[in-house]
């Protein structure tokens, strides 16, 4: 098991060790593509992270060309069962002195491959696990390509249930996307089909329709090779070979969703988000996954203002195309009926709503601004953005206040999960806003609340009553300051209540546990009255300082960034979709 769980780590690692300083340049090799002649690297990164040599497949990936494929994945092993990749190929000719033939116009002679026993039918190579040579020649789209393509697909197709309109995976499945592109108008085959069991729950999390797979095994091997948990693997023989758990064990890990994302058919389905919505309804949003410091890259799809499914979005740096299953999930608590959605408040709840915002931000600023110092303290959540806490940090410079973030730490394990809860803990130190680690000063702060010391506390995105600030410290404040989400005990004790945001609902930037600097975009808007914490905390910084600041996300990063040291150089536009590495 320790073998398997530093082997699945190494896919999450290559793209480090893939740019070594001292490791020697690769060879570069050319061949043609369907006449094209391409430069393409002599060797590669195979799944865990280990140079080997270039396959047909990604040689028509560089040159462009697609190659369809059901068994192959790039981060996993190679199996090459399914042979819808196969593609027509030459090779340079050698005479008996073991020298290149050459043509008249001194170029080297390329001979189409062929069967041995029949030299007018040409010779297919499986492109996933051919290696390329020097002057091969690919044919990815010859008319002999195409009929193997053609070939490959009826025989799929032959006990494959023809039901697209009604198949969950319709719009996403690559059996649906090849029938159209590569195969035959009208099948050959009237025998009746092999029928096997449909809709069996084999996990808490997964449901497996026999009748739709097509033997791809890409489940089997992630479950082996990635997650560690041999859990999947094919049982009887022939036409009724299918995918099966070991008998009275559940296929149940925290990875075991991977598997839907990896099924190019409709044959592994996640209860979740089963006959929910059609793909194409759904607005597909980049975003990162907050449910631990990993920040595993996601789509996040969405329709109507409704989350409806968390997605991994590939990223070599961080989660490559994997995230866990109670990351996946985390995302009905921000439907809850119980929203936070109204700005109130113990001397707050008479206002008129319509004024509420300008009322509370005015007044909140006032206090704020004419506290004495150090008798200011302030929480902020470590699931808070960059551009949060800056601005936080901010407001503590102006006020002389204390602050802390609350450490949450639970269970990781050696893959992706990790034992940080907080999305960005590095976020907290970076910009100063916790200047060593988390936590370390809410007993001070509790200290000063019973000495009559701190008589306003401003707490974003925490029920610092689980931290260590009972409610009767709370109540003995002057001002308790409260923006959150959902509701708590804290924000029930709130003098000013201001609902603030999940992160699907607003734009920033976090850093993950190994210092990537990664933004994420915003999906759907957010219910009733809330407000992104960022506009909420620019109104009181603008107010207390005095003075006119940014307006935008962009402007306030590069704001951050041109005072914040770690952050030095960079801008908004220059994060990138995946990130970048930042100094912690």
């Amino acid at each position: 098991m320790a073998a398997k769980k530093a082997a699945k780590k190494k896919t999450i690692e290559k793209a480090e060790t893939a740019g070594v300083a001292d490791a020697p340049p690769i060879e570069m090799v050319k061949l043609k593509v369907d006449g094209v002649e391409v430069e393409v690297p002599k060797m590669s990164r195979d799944w865990e992270g280990n140079l080997r040599p270039t396959t047909m497949l990604e040689a028509c990936q560089i040159a462009g060309r697609e190659v369809p494929h059901y068994c192959y994945h790039k981060n996993l092993p190679v199996a090459g069962n399914c042979r819808m990749c196969l593609v027509e190929f030459g090779m340079p000719m050698m005479g008996p002195d073991r020298k290149p033939v050459l043509n008249e116009d001194g170029s080297v002679k390329v001979a189409p491959m062929r069967l041995p026993y029949d030299p007018s039918l040409p010779r297919g190579a499986i492109a996933c696990a051919t290696p390329i040579a020097p002057g091969m020649e690919i044919y990815p789209g010859s008319d002999a390509t195409r009929q193997m393509r053609e070939g490959v697909l009826e025989s799929l197709l032959i006990n494959h249930p023809l039901d697209c309109p009604i198949c969950d995976q319709a719009g996403e499945c690559k059996l649906q996307e090849y029938s159209i592109e590569h195969g035959q108008a009208e099948s050959r085959f009237v025998e009746p089909k092999v029928h096997k069991p449909k809709a069996q729950e084999i996990g808490p999390r997964i449901l497996l329709d026999a009748e739709r797979c097509v033997l791809c095994t890409r489940c089997v091997r992630f479950t082996r090779d990635i997650a560690g948990d041999d859990a999947l693997g094919i049982v009887n023989r022939g036409s009724y070979n299918t995918i099966a758990t070991f008998p009275g064990q559940p296929f149940d890990n925290n990875y075991t969703l991977n598997t839907v994302d990896l099924c190019p058919v409709g044959a592994l389905t996640s209860k979740d988000f089963r006959f929910q919505m059609r793909v194409w309804f759904l607005k597909e949003t980049k975003s990162i996954c907050t449910s631990c410091g990993t920040g595993c890259n996601i789509l996040v799809g969405s329709r109507e203002e409704k989350i409806r499914r968390f997605e991994p979005r590939e990223n070599d740096a961080v989660n490559a195309t994997w995230m866990c299953d109670s990351g996946r999930l985390n995302y009905k608590w921000i439907h809850r009926e119980d929203r936070l959605t109204r700005v109130t408040g113990k001397r707050f709840t008479e206002r008129n709503q319509l004024g509420a915002w300008p009322l509370a931000l005015k007044e909140i600023s006032e206090i704020l601004r004419d506290a004495e110092k150090g008798s200011v303290a302030i929480i902020g959540s470590a699931r808070l953005t960059n551009e949060e806490l800056y601005l936080l940090k901010k407001l503590a410079d102006r006020t002389g206040a204390l602050t802390d973030s609350v450490a949450n730490l639970g269970e990781g394990d050696d893959f992706l999960v990790s034992d940080d809860k907080n999305p960005n803990s590095n976020g907290c130190r970076l910009t100063k806003f916790c200047n060593t680690e988390l936590g370390i000063h809410t007993t001070k702060i509790a200290e000063g609340i019973r000495a009559n010391k701190i008589k306003t506390l401003l707490v974003f995105g925490e029920d610092v009553t689980k931290a260590g600030i009972s409610t009767d410290l709370l109540d003995q404040l002057t001002h308790l300051i409260v923006s959150d989400v959902l509701p708590n005990d804290t924000t029930q004790r709130a003098d000013y209540l201001l609902p603030g945001c999940a992160v699907v609902e607003k734009r920033g930037s976090m850093i993950n546990v190994k210092g990537r600097l990664q933004k994420f975009m915003k999906a759907v808007e957010a219910p009733g009255d809330a407000r992104a914490e960022w506009e909420i905390l620019r109104e009181i910084v603008r107010e207390v300082e005095g003075r006119v600041g940014f307006e935008t996300i962009e402007g306030l990063f590069n704001q951050m960034a041109g005072e914040v040291v770690p952050f030095d150089g960079l801008e908004w536009a220059s994060i990138g979709d995946t990130g970048v590495e930042v100094e912690i």
